[in-house]
């Protein structure tokens, strides 16, 4: 079983603010994505929110730190003058699985190609920074099922791994779920070997 033990960087949560610049509004939304499907999926959502404005442009990150996609769009801005500032604050945060949207409704004065970069990127760059970042390391869900009997145990050895406690269940034995550390993951299978009555299912 191959996963990723490397700790990666994303945004806390959800944000958005506007700003005013030369008569345009400039109103961004970011959002954690861990997929590209739930990244576009962010960006339909505030293209359909904000159908009336002359532009909705984004960029997101996503993946694990040794294979991130990149991916911007102008969404009809002039080339590189929207969606490639917009990548360019989420890069400089070392962020990934983050979408960034920056929704504009045009106020009658052109800010030219220079005046787009620095609005785009700096609506971006106060979006990410009112959502805060978190580092993250990768886990991996688990199911345990094993007799009342090893429960204390159990649990004791979980936490020496610094396994998370998700949920319990009570039922004819102990049914437990939990999210192990990718850094722990052989650790966590050399303590499967002290409970030969347990049943573990990774959750998909």
């Amino acid at each position: 079983m191959t996963m990723n033990t490397l700790p990666y960087i994303t945004i806390a949560s959800p944000a958005s603010i506007e700003i005013t610049i030369e008569r345009s509004r400039f109103i961004g939304h970011c959002q954690p994505a861990t997929t590209e499907t739930a990244a576009k999926e962010f960006v339909y959502q505030i293209r359909q929110t904000h159908s009336q404005a002359s532009h909705n442009c984004f960029a997101y990150r996503i993946g694990e730190p040794n294979n991130i996609q990149e991916y911007f769009n102008d969404h009809g801005e002039p080339s590189g003058t929207a969606g490639k500032p917009i990548l360019g604050a989420i890069q400089r945060i070392k962020a990934t699985n983050t979408v960034v949207v920056v929704t504009r409704y045009f106020g009658g004065k052109k800010l030219g190609v220079r005046g787009l970069i620095e609005a785009y990127g700096q609506t971006a760059t106060l979006v990410l920074e009112k959502a805060g970042v978190i580092t993250v390391t990768p886990k991996t869900r688990v199911c345990l099922e094993y007799p009342y009997s090893e429960h204390s145990m159990m649990l004791y050895q979980l936490n020496q791994i610094e396994a998370e406690l998700l949920d319990t269940i009570y039922s004819h034995n102990i049914a437990l779920q939990i999210a192990v550390p990718n850094t722990s993951w052989s650790l966590f299978l050399d303590l499967l070997k002290n409970f030969p009555n347990i049943n573990y299912k990774i959750d998909d």
